[in-house]
């Protein structure tokens, strides 16, 4: 049990880097999104991984089978590193970045 009269405060410095991460994992929050902790090594199922991703687990299937996301079979199931399904998510959230503005670019050039 805790003693409310034995509460200590404690001051604790954080990095840049991780002060700039939990404010942005508290705006998320406070916005009411979902937010997953994954470790980096950890395996997903493609369920998981699919839930990361905002899709379908059919879709991300078809993803894995194209070999666009690297993976291992387990038996009849498919697992997905973390680390490798998160660099897929950057390389595709980069290339979304960059139509977007280009989409931009061309409706500017029509105004």
């Amino acid at each position: 049990m805790f003693d409310d009269a034995r509460k200590e405060s404690a001051e604790i410095t954080l990095t840049p880097a991780i002060s700039n991460l939990l404010i942005d994992l508290l705006r998320h929050i406070g916005r009411g999104d979902a937010v997953t902790l994954v470790p980096v090594p950890q395996m997903l199922t493609t369920q998981q991984a699919a839930d990361i991703l905002n899709v379908s687990r059919p879709y991300l299937v078809s993803l894995l089978e194209r070999g666009e996301i690297a993976h291992i079979t387990v038996g009849r199931h498919r697992r997905i590193k973390a680390e490798d399904l998160f660099a897929y998510k950057d390389v595709r959230d980069g290339t979304r970045s960059q139509a977007l503005s280009d989409l931009a670019a061309l409706d500017g050039e029509f105004l």
